[in-house]
């Protein structure tokens, strides 16, 4: 296993060495690079005798890396991290001590911690799953972190999000009523029984899990994708909605690449974070795209 420790005095060590061992004929270019190459030699031949004196039990945790903007970082690969085990610790507190700890360029993103910002899902030992959501002590070892499947790479762990963005605000994600309260701080109500009608798809936290996992959004880059539905869901479901608003929005659901789109394979439903049944609500606005074009004469 090969594991990455803090850089230590060493490297000034491994600079000297290398310095020495070039030529004179090298360029400035190609002295930095053997610079570099030496220090992650030191620091692996460090992090391999760190390894056997930590205290107390460990966890592997095994990072997918790729820079394509630096050189000897364009091919995709693993690196391993010898992280200690504390209890309670999530995915995303093992990537905050490999980053801190090992290699400062370990890259990713995470914000809340809360399971609210939905910007730390990762794939993780074979799955879609919220980092900060994710119990260390729940996975098999290695714990084997991945970049969300089915998106461009930046670097690292962290995924090209446009796509997802654009097909989010494709459905209009926003309230378009036809009548405002007279009032000015007059509130525009809903019935209890329809807030609980919408109150799951209203969890969404927009994290890319459910797209990732759609094997439907992975070949057809025009589909809508489950977590998109499930927006345009919250709104034509909503009492408020204005009927203008809900003809349209139906519209742009049952088009070719959308609701028509999903097999009902139940694996947006499976990887949802925050529990929503959106396999559950694609088949509704189905239903209520089939009662519309029905006609009674």
């Amino acid at each position: 296993m090969s594991t990455q420790t803090p850089d230590t005095e060493t490297d000034t060590d491994a600079e000297a060495e290398a310095e020495t061992e070039q030529p004179a004929s090298t360029s400035p270019q190609q002295r930095r690079m053997a610079k570099k190459r030496a220090r992650r030699e030191q620091r692996e031949r460090d992090a391999a005798e760190a390894a056997t004196e930590i205290e107390g039990e460990t966890v592997e945790l095994k990072v997918f890396r790729y820079d394509p903007e630096i050189e000897g970082k364009e091919e995709p690969r693993f690196d391993s991290f010898a992280v200690p085990f504390e209890k309670g610790m999530t995915v995303l507190d093992a990537l905050i001590y490999a980053r801190d700890e090992y290699d400062s360029s370990l890259t990713f993103r995470h914000s809340c911690r809360q399971a609210v910002c939905g910007s730390d899902a990762f794939f993780v030992n074979g799955r879609q799953r919220l980092g900060c959501q994710t119990q260390i002590a729940d996975l098999d070892a290695p714990v084997r972190v991945e970049p969300l499947p089915h998106q461009d790479v930046v670097k690292d762990l962290v995924v090209e999000m446009d796509h997802f963005y654009d097909q989010m605000e494709a459905v209009d994600p926003f309230f378009d009523p036809d009548d405002l309260p007279e009032g000015e701080l007059e509130e525009q109500r809903q019935d209890r029984q329809n807030r609980e009608k919408i109150k799951l798809s209203t969890r969404c936290i927009w994290c890319g899990a459910c797209m990732s996992s759609c094997n439907i959004a992975a070949g057809d880059n025009k589909y809508l994708g489950p977590a998109a539905i499930n927006k345009a869901y919250r709104f034509y479901m909503d009492e408020r909605e204005g009927e203008q608003k809900r003809r349209e929005r139906l519209e742009i659901i049952e088009q070719e690449h959308g609701v028509w789109r999903c097999q009902t394979q139940f694996s947006c439903t499976n990887v949802c974070p925050k529990d929503i049944p959106l396999t559950e609500h694609i088949q509704e606005l189905k239903r209520e795209a089939v009662k519309q074009n029905l006609k009674f004469w």
